[in-house]
Order: C-alpha cells, then structure tokens, then sequence
C-alpha cells in the first residue's frame, strides 16, 4: 500500500463508482482555465449549495481558490472546523489528500468530504508508507525495542499511519504542539518513533526539549533496518523517519545568509519543517499559525524574509502592505501539489454537487478510521 493509504480508502467518484487510482479526477467534464465566467460560475455554484456546503482552504491555496474558501487555515484547524459543522453535508476540502482524510475521520458518517483535485497529494505523507512502518516497527519488536517506544506522528501523514500511531499507544502531532507531544511520549515511555517528517522531529527533539542531535538517528526505510545498527537503535532517544517537506526542505543557510547580508534589518521567519541549521539561524520559528500572526502583529515598516510556501507568503505582503515581506529563497518555488487544485477543479466539484453528483468523495474504511482518530484524540487531549 502507498504512503497515501489508497488500498485503505473508499475514493468515491459518480455515485458509489470506486476510482482505482488517486489520480483519477474528472471524467472530461472540467472546465477549461481560460473560460471567461469561471468566477460567476463559482459563485452560482456556491450560492446553490448554500449552508449544505463548506468550502475549506487551506493557506497554501491558490488566491483564485481562497476567495471561495469559508475558512482558512492550516490543516488541523480545517479538520476541526469540519467536524463542527455537523450540518453541512459537504466539506469541499480545497488541500491534499491527508487533510480530507483527517476530516473524514472527524466528521459524522452522514458527511461527505470532497476533494477537488485527488493528483492533491503531499510529497512528505507519501514518503512513509504503511508497509514500510509496519516493517520498521518489527524490527524495533524484535530488537525487543517497541514496548518503550512511543510513535508520534505529525498531521502531514496519510491515515493510516496514523492508524498504526493510534494503535500502537501514539498520538499524532502538529507543528504548533509537536513539543508537548513529544515529552508526552517520553512521559510514557524511553523511545520516540517521529513520522514522516524528520526536520520537524530533529527540531523538536534539539531546540525544544534539549536532547543532542547525537540522540537522534535516521531511519531511512529503503536500507535492511533502516540503515542502522542494534547499537545505533538501542542508544538512540529519537528515531527519525527519514521524511521531509519538498517546499520547506529547499531553504538553506545559504539563504538566510544571503538576505541578511543584502536586506539590512532583515527578520529571518521559518517554519519549523525547515532543516536544521536554517531553523537554528532563524529569528523566528512557528507553525503557519504563527508565522500569519508574527507578521500581522509585527510593527509598521518591518521586514522579514518568510520561508514557507510562497502562496502564503504572497498573500502575506498583500496582507500587510505597511511591512516588507520576501520569500526567503530566491527561487521561487510553489507547493506542486497544493498548487493543483484550481478554479476549474473547484467549480467542477461544486457544480457536480448542484446536479446531486457527490465527486472525488473521500472516505477512510472503518478500521483505519477508528485507530486513526484514537491517535487524533490522544491529540486533543494533551494539556
């Protein structure tokens, strides 16, 4: 099974018709991008559904998507959302994969989730796939070193991994909490198993709760024992899974460096999936929450360099025209996949909906869906 845990879900297109393949979105009835009423035909669309619909959309979304979106957010806030409008019928999930995943599992049975484009993945959830865990934490079981192991799975996942964090004692993590998470876990047990993201982790682990990077190893998934001796597992505090951000992985300390040296008062802001050193060198550090709210909140004629997608950081300065804001590096670099759901997709999604054509529905079968949402509670229940 893939990273995007394909052979867990039911993708549902016309009716109860199973699409084979994430990739299948449409069946030749999307619009085309240079149709000159794409907009009014949004808006109609939009109107028809009325309060039986949510449109969510995520800050990383094209603005041609965000102007219909009756939320935004990062993808936790955009589950939560969902899962308290108990009488919308439908969550439009204008994301990736996962997040409309995260939502169905919190949401009622009698709601769908839509997900305009299902080519909206995540480079990252991909990169941990369920058979590959599954292998990994056998060779923790027989190391005789799962039993002290406590799995903490960041959002960006698919669901079920998720599900092997719920039901393997876990609790899933968010770039805002991944520290209380993870003194949770050593609150349970000796050992964190961090998935997928090991930027995050690393970063946790380090600049938050104190260990030695030499604390951590990296569990590459494609090499016998993910590459590492019973000595290096046995020692180790943090297993990384070696996962990263295709967007955020691409800043460097290079980058910091050079817009300090060119931009004076400069105000470095990064996420936290960034790498290492470029973390370690920033001013400041947060989730997109954060970031959103450092700017907004940061004084009249400030400058800061963002390193996140360059979706939000475009809106940023639109946002804030009393600041300077600039994307950190100079090559300008969309999120691939966020990028793909459109205004076509969009209003072929909600138009399907006006004519009683429920498209592209996610939905987690039960199993996965139950150990998944354990691993989310466990989640809502930290302090």
């Amino acid at each position: 099974m893939s990273g995007t845990g394909i052979g867990e879900l039911l993708l549902l297109g016309k009716g109860s018709d199973l699409l084979s393949e994430r990739g299948v979105s449409c069946t030749g009835e999307l619009p085309p991008s240079s149709a000159p009423d794409l907009v009014e035909r949004a808006e109609k669309a939009r109107k028809d559904l009325g309060e039986r619909a949510m449109v969510l959309g995520h800050h990383y979304q094209r603005d041609e998507v965000i102007q219909f979106a009756d939320i935004t957010g990062d993808s936790f806030k955009l589950a939560q959302a969902a899962a308290d409008r108990r009488d919308a019928e439908f969550i439009i999930f204008c994301g990736v994969h996962f997040m409309a995943e995260s939502a169905d599992i919190l949401t009622s049975p009698g709601q769908k989730v839509i997900l305009p484009d299902l080519a909206a993945g995540c480079s990252m959830a991909d990169m941990a796939a369920a058979n590959q865990v599954d292998e990994a934490w056998r060779c923790l079981e027989k190391l005789g070193q799962s039993k002290g192991t406590i799995p903490i799975t960041y959002m960006n996942s698919s669901a079920a991994i998720k599900a092997f964090t719920g039901a393997n004692g876990g609790a899933i993590c968010t770039s805002s909490n991944a520290e209380r998470a993870m003194r949770w876990a050593f609150e349970q047990g000796e050992k964190v198993f961090f998935l997928p993201d090991q930027h995050l982790g690393r970063n946790t682990a380090v600049l938050k709760l104190g260990l030695k990077l030499e604390d951590c190893v990296l569990w590459n998934p494609w090499k016998p024992q993910g590459g590492l001796t019973d000595s290096e597992i046995k020692r180790a505090k943090v297993i990384l899974w070696r996962g990263h951000c295709s967007v955020h992985g691409r800043f460097s300390l290079g980058n910091v460096e050079e817009v300090r040296a060119k931009v004076p008062g400069v105000k470095v802001l990064v996420h936290p999936e960034c790498k290492h050193d470029v973390v370690k060198s920033a001013d400041v550090v947060g989730s997109t929450e954060m970031i959103i709210k450092t700017v907004a909140d940061s004084p009249a004629g400030s400058i800061w360099a963002v390193g996140t997608e360059l979706n939000l950081v475009k809106r940023l300065a639109a946002s804030n025209p009393d600041k300077k804001v600039l994307f950190l590096d100079k090559t300008i670099c969309y999120c691939s996949t966020m990028n793909r759901i459109d205004l076509p997709h969009l209003v072929w999604a909600m138009e399907s909906l006006v004519g009683g054509k429920a498209v592209n529905q996610i939905k987690v079968a039960d199993g996965i869906a139950r150990d998944a949402k354990v691993a989310l509670q466990r989640m809502l229940a930290l302090p």
